[in-house]
């Protein structure tokens, strides 16, 4: 079942040539698309199926700062500030809103980590506040039960994850923008060895300039130009309730985790997901040994949904004929029937309330994440191709820094944060570095 997503209609003809083509309307592609535009850049973003229609809008919706890798706090803490901005043009249909995030555990050293990074973030003057026992208790009052402590995060927040994606593509188009819905995007075209044209299933949009922010698409599409980018994908479950009175917007358990969204609460279990195996894991299984070694709790083998679902194939494809992009619009792999049963038994465990609320739906979607944890964000070995992919779980937070971001590399500006940490670059040197926290 595919997650709630709210439809737009955009231009359907397909420009000659463009300052900027980007490929892939998710959360990220979508911002960098946005803030191209309202910076006058002729900018079209092509999207194979629908804006927002895989993973950005199968996530929790969560716009946080609280527990981000040191490599990321930056961006994130700037993300917020252009959610504001966001939510002030375009209006409460981003469901944007800085409710907080509470954090409960009876955990002595998950406690000590959450105090642990709260001295780290004073430092970049980010505030979180380490709850008593008793404070804990008084938030958390909607599960009735006891706790050792916690953690709130009051500037941090949530966006709708079902309505942001196509709201911000709608604004792009606003300044200017175009937006193709059902365009995939086969390769590139080179000249002299950087980008010259975009070559979709409708034709050719002559550009120099191209972004490829497929999200789980990424790696397989990079593939084709030579490139080799390190991606691997996991599939996360999430169900959907109907509300329930009493319930902060955003809650944070060992057990399981909880979003106001419109309509209801959705569920899930932190970093709980399936590895489908697929041939471009394999490729990179080793590289992603320390990832999986530290998640190892949390991630069992799935199934055939990988192969199936053609995202992570080491085949190559041909620019005149059809691709995998337009035999799989949108990735809308099954939600794994176990844990959906799990998420909602706990759920109703901690949330008493939760056991007069109905079951709504229920989805999954394929996470895509790099070897370190952090995105990979900056031009490639070809001039003109900019990578924007691998966000790991957290491209929906992030994605209006990170639009903003590859809005200045890609006209040439530095940008307001310091790019360097994310160059794809990294990943030609040893994959046995840092995993980031999350």
């Amino acid at each position: 079942m595919r997650a709630p997503l709210l439809t737009i209609e955009t231009a359907d003809d397909l420009p000659a040539k463009a300052d900027v083509v980007i490929i892939g309307a998710g959360i990220v592609g979508t911002c960098a698309a946005y803030y191209l535009a309202k910076r006058g850049v002729k900018v079209v973003l092509a999207e194979k199926g629908r804006p927002g229609a895989e993973q950005s809008s199968r996530n929790w919706g969560w716009c946080r700062q609280q527990n981000r890798d040191e490599r990321e706090l930056p961006m994130a803490t700037r993300s917020l500030a252009l959610w504001d901005e966001l939510a002030a043009e375009i209006g409460p249909g981003l469901g944007f809103r800085r409710s907080g995030l509470l954090y409960l555990s009876n955990n002595e050293a998950e406690i000590e980590g959450w105090a642990r990074w709260r001295d780290f973030a004073r430092t970049q003057n980010v505030i979180t506040h380490m709850l008593t026992a008793e404070e804990a208790a008084e938030r958390g009052r909607a599960t009735g039960k006891s706790w050792k402590g916690g953690v709130f995060s009051p500037t941090d927040g949530i966006a709708d994850p079902a309505s942001a994606v196509p709201l911000i593509a709608k604004a792009a188009e606003t300044h200017g923008g175009r937006v193709l819905q059902n365009c995939a995007v086969r390769g590139l075209e080179l000249s002299g060895g950087r980008v010259s044209g975009v070559v979709t299933e409708r034709g050719t949009i002559r550009t120099k300039t191209a972004v490829m922010a497929g999200g789980a698409w990424a790696s397989s599409f990079c593939r084709q130009l030579g490139i080799r980018f390190p991606q691997a994908s996991v599939r996360a479950s999430i169900l959907a309730v109907s509300e329930a009175a009493g319930i902060p917007d955003a809650l944070h358990t060992a057990r399981v985790s909880l979003t106001a969204r419109k309509g209801g609460h959705t569920l899930a279990i932190s970093g709980r997901a399936r590895v489908d195996p697929t041939a471009q894991m394999l490729r990179f299984g080793t590289t992603f040994v320390p990832m999986f070694l530290k998640r190892h709790k949390s991630l069992a083998i799935g199934g055939l949904e990988g192969l199936r679902s053609g995202h992570e194939g080491l085949s190559r494809w041909r620019l005149d004929r059809e691709t995998p992009m337009e035999r799989m619009r949108i990735l809308d792999p099954a939600p794994d029937p176990s844990q959906i049963r799990d998420t909602l038994a706990r759920a109703r465990e901690l949330i008493p309330a939760l056991n007069q609320s109905e079951v709504t739906a229920a989805w999954a979607g394929y996470i895509d994440s790099t070897p370190d944890g952090v995105p990979a964000i900056g031009e490639t070995q070809i001039p003109g191709f900019v990578l924007a992919a691998g966000f790991s779980g957290h491209g929906f937070g992030i994605g209006p820094g990170a639009g903003d971001m590859i809005a200045d590399i890609v006209m040439g500006r530095e940008p307001a944060l310091d790019a360097k940490p994310y160059h794809p670059s990294r990943f030609s040197e040893s994959s046995w570095g840092k995993v980031a926290d999350f």
